[in-house]
Parts: C-alpha cells; sequence; structure tokens
C-alpha cells in the first residue's frame, strides 16, 4: 500500500509564496524559483509549483481544498488567530464555532484557503 507524501498548491510566485509559508510553518523552503517545498515532519513535503514553469498543466480553476492546521485546544485555535492577524495574514473566515469545532480560515498569497482546527474526535 502507498500513501502521499507530497502536497502541491499552485502559485503564481513561488519565491513570494515560500517567504509566506516560512513565517506560518518556522522553516525555510528549498527548491528552484519556479518550485519551492517545505520538508514537514512524518515524511510529509509541501511543494510550491509556479503556474508560469515550463510544462505545467493544469485544466483546473480556483481553489477547491484546503490545507489544515488541526491543534490540540481551543486556546490554541485562538492564539495561532492572532499570532496571523498581527503577521498580517489575511484571514478570510474568522474565529467559529463549527460542527467540528472551533476553527478560523487563512488566505495564502494565492487565495489558497489555510484552516486552523480542532482534531475530529
Amino acid at each position: 500500500m502507498i500513501s502521499p507524501n507530497l502536497f502541491i498548491l499552485y502559485v503564481s510566485d513561488p519565491m513570494k509564496s515560500a517567504k509566506f509559508y516560512e513565517k506560518l510553518l518556522g522553516r525555510p523552503a528549498l527548491g528552484f524559483p519556479t518550485y519551492q517545498c517545505f520538508e514537514l515532519d512524518g515524511g510529509l513535503t509541501l511543494g510550491l509549483w509556479s503556474t508560469e514553469a515550463k510544462n505545467f498543466v493544469s485544466s483546473g480553476e480556483g481553489h477547491r481544498s484546503e490545507m489544515a492546521f488541526q491543534v490540540n485546544t481551543k486556546d490554541e485555535v485562538r492564539e495561532l488567530y492572532r499570532a496571523w492577524q498581527d503577521a498580517g495574514v489575511v484571514i478570510e473566515q474568522d474565529l467559529e464555532e463549527a460542527v467540528f469545532g472551533l476553527t478560523f480560515v487563512a488566505l495564502g498569497p494565492d487565495g489558497h484557503r489555510i484552516r486552523v482546527n480542532l482534531p475530529d474526535q
């Protein structure tokens, strides 16, 4: 059986996006001008691929997914919300209680949705 270990966000400017995600993830990006990536815990990698890169092909449009950071407590959700606001991160959905608990959604430089929430219990 195989498991996914890379997820890729299509971005207009990988270097600009890498700077944004470096702040959120607290680690440096690796890569090239048209592709930046972050090695995450557990063998997972986040890639940022330029929509202007040679051989880039995608028939989709828009953002139909979210990247989520699941934290252990409501206080952690609130702390990240305040920290990201203070850092100038665009917040699309303010703090609210959803069916799965306290959550909010931020936006990356290309409009990718970044959710913070509690794990399903």
